[in-house]
């Protein structure tokens, strides 16, 4: 179920020159120190050693201060994604771009909507109660950028005008592993803090912490970075948790919630005894979690939900009686850091109602059929077994449509897969402890290849009801997105 995200925007971001003159953009140098002696609309140029060298940052004529860093001007937005030293940043066309303050031209002029380079945290902001609540959801630039490139490999008006309402919706931002956390954390925690500022509303943010030592050990398609030893522990301990508790504790201000470690804890209630990788990986989950939870757990603007697999991964009465103890240890080994609740149906496809299932053959005899009936037993079993805060939000990113898979368990890029509800907090009535619909894996992304030669690939990924041919795990797949558009329930 990986997510690795497509880079580039960042990339583009992170590389950008912080140029000494805009002539550097154009293959030239930067002159030392010498007199004017050409202007043109791109800057003031001089000569030195026999060759063109810039003058200054930006030529007199150039409409914004971004155009000498490489990118654009915004000319249809205004939203602030992320703050620099060098200005605000908006996403237009799948790309960068200046927002000139006050409609003229700046130098390193965008404020975040504090006056300064950076928008700068404020007071401690304190979540009282569902997270979720009298917030803003981040818009997540970098898949409003996905979705900008797939738009561009359409011709049907139709699907274009449901492409497009997905850029208003929010999704989880996946940090999958060390470099990709390093680049993707605080940039969004800037951006959203600066939504917050200009706006005045609490802005929420989202993040998946996944990058455990030997992470998904029943499955090969997400299998991550760190291994099951005890050096990669301790780069998970210092180069990873370390790193995310320092952003946390710089960003007070503002609301975020942490999905931790997707299909971790379910593989430690059903597949140790009969997965040798998980048997090997039991230790570091367990430790890592007690290590992320002391380290995380304690932010008062930070609430933490711990995976729980699915409806059909542990809806059973014997897998719940089993995952309630689980849980509520690994809940007490994090003492006295707080845990929120729980997340459901992560990268999955299990529909959150499904009447026409009950217990019976068809579905094992599992008492749970569907994601409602899965968290109300849940809330029962985690209550009884002591656990202090039972609340839960369910993944509905592409559970919308009942898909035709020959299994419950499957979960590699189903067919006739259909995004779901909308992210929407509180979202059904009666069900206090529910605290939220959310989109936590973007549609669009592929669960792993079908590639039959490739390393990682896994055997569900080559099943009948599996889309082919797919990419790699977290790789754009354009079909798959497009499928997800048409049959998306309740319509876009």
């Amino acid at each position: 179920m990986k997510v690795t995200f497509a880079l580039s925007a960042i990339a583009a971001l992170a590389a950008k020159v912080s140029a000494a003159c805009f002539s550097e953009r154009l293959g030239y140098p930067c002159c030392r120190g010498t007199e004017v002696v050409y202007t043109d609309s791109d800057g003031k140029w001089g000569v030195e050693n026999g060759n063109w060298c810039g003058i200054g940052n930006s030529g007199s004529s150039a409409s914004c201060w971004s155009q000498a860093l490489g990118f654009p001007c915004c000319t249809s937005t205004s939203t602030v994604y992320y703050s620099d030293n060098d200005g605000d940043w908006g996403v237009e066309n799948g790309n960068w771009c200046g927002i000139i303050k006050g409609g003229g031209s700046g130098g390193n002029g965008g404020n975040g909507g504090n006056g300064g380079g950076n928008a700068t945290p404020g007071e401690q902001y304190t979540i009282q109660g569902n997270p979720f609540a009298n917030v803003e959801f981040y818009i997540n630039p970098y898949y409003v950028e996905e979705v900008d490139n797939a738009i561009s490999q359409m011709s049907d008006s139709s699907l274009i005008a449901k492409a497009e309402k997905m850029k208003t919706y929010s999704n989880a931002i996946w940090l999958d592993n060390i470099k990709n956390m390093q680049s993707w954390l605080e940039p969004n925690l800037q951006g959203a803090l600066s939504q917050q500022n200009s706006g005045g509303t609490p802005v929420l943010t989202v993040f998946v912490v996944y990058d455990l030592p030997g992470r998904d050990c029943h499955a090969l398609a997400s299998n991550g970075e760190l291994l099951a030893n005890d050096s990669d522990m301790e780069r998970y301990k210092s180069e990873y948790i370390d790193v995310i508790e320092g952003h946390l504790k710089k960003y007070k201000s503002q609301p975020v919630v942490l999905v931790i470690e997707p299909d971790s804890l379910a593989n430690m209630v059903t597949n140790i005894e009969t997965t040798p990788a998980c048997a090997d990986s039991q230790t570091y989950y367990m430790d890592g979690h007690a290590y992320l939870l002391k380290k995380l757990g304690v932010f008062a603007n930070v609430a933490l939900y711990l995976d729980i697999g699915h409806a059909f991964w542990l809806g059973w009465d014997d897998n719940r009686e089993k995952a309630a103890k689980v849980y509520s240890k690994v809940i007490q080994s994090g003492a006295p850091a707080k845990v929120r609740g729980f997340v459901d149906n992560v990268a999955n496809y299990t529909p959150w109602e499904d009447p026409t299932l009950s217990r019976g053959p068809d579905t094992e005899w599992n008492p749970c059929p569907d994601e409602k009936r899965y968290l109300e037993a849940m809330h029962k079993d985690f209550t009884s077994a002591g656990i202090q805060s039972v609340y839960f939000f369910s993944d509905t990113s592409r559970n919308g449509k009942k898909t035709d898979r020959k299994h419950p368990g499957e979960w590699c890029n189903q067919t006739g897969c259909g995004i779901g509800a909308r992210p929407q907090a509180s979202p059904i009535s009666g069900m206090e402890y529910l605290d939220a619909f959310y989109w936590v894996k973007p549609i669009g992304e592929s669960d792993g290849t079908s590639d039959t030669s490739a390393k990682r690939y896994d055997g569900y990924c080559g099943h009948e009801t599996a889309m082919k041919p797919a990419p790699e795990a977290g790789q754009w797949f354009q079909k798959f997105f497009e499928e997800g558009l048409k049959n998306a329930n309740p319509p876009l």
